[in-house]
């Protein structure tokens, strides 16, 4: 039960938002490693400032740090650059032809954009019980 004045612990949903979003992009990461191997330097300088500018992203724009913005507003500048980075991805390997990928390939990008309906109304401060709840306990 939290007192007044005490705030829940969120830890686990940080570790998701960073972490989870990271894990998203850290194939961008390790495919850049490779190109470098590769001497293919302007494909890996351009993926690895892709991923350092998400990783940027992931952290500025955390829900705790807008606690009253929406998450779909805090998840399109991350979600942007996904798709960016996958739109590159293809024409550094010399697009969809030369990937074996058709256009209909796009189509297993939908379940990505599911956390846009189940959370997108949400904020951050929405999910913690307030003073005048009926789910607060007595």
């Amino acid at each position: 039960m939290l007192g007044k004045g005490k705030t829940m612990n969120r830890k686990g949903e940080k570790i998701g938002w960073i972490g989870g979003w990271h894990g998203g992009f850290i194939w961008l990461g390790v495919l850049s490693v490779v190109w470098l191997f590769q001497n293919r330097i302007n494909d890996a300088i351009i993926g690895i400032a892709i991923f350092i500018v998400a990783s940027i992203a992931i952290i500025t724009t955390a829900p705790w740090k807008h606690q009253n913005t929406k998450y779909w507003k805090l998840m399109l500048p991350v979600y942007l650059l996904f798709f960016v980075s996958i739109i590159f991805c293809i024409y550094s390997y010399g697009g969809l032809e030369s990937t074996g990928l058709k256009w209909t390939s796009f189509l297993w990008v939908i379940p990505c954009l599911i956390p846009f309906w189940t959370t997108g109304n949400r904020t951050w401060n929405s999910g913690t019980i307030q003073d005048n709840s009926p789910n607060k306990a007595n």
